[in-house]
């Protein structure tokens, strides 16, 4: 992966986790939509920690 994807991607981690940190002060931590964002977080967080 080039270091420009990689530069994507973490900032595609960013902006998720604000989203979701956002969404959980307003619905709750345990709030469907505060699951999905964390679900969809944790995949990006394992294809940054994949790329060599």
């Amino acid at each position: 992966m080039k270091l420009i994807d990689k530069q994507i991607l973490s900032l595609m981690i960013t902006i998720k986790r604000t989203e979701m940190v956002e969404k959980a002060k307003y619905r709750g931590l345990t709030h469907p939509e505060v699951v999905a964002c964390s679900q969809e977080l944790d995949t990006l967080l394992n294809r940054y920690q994949n790329i060599a």
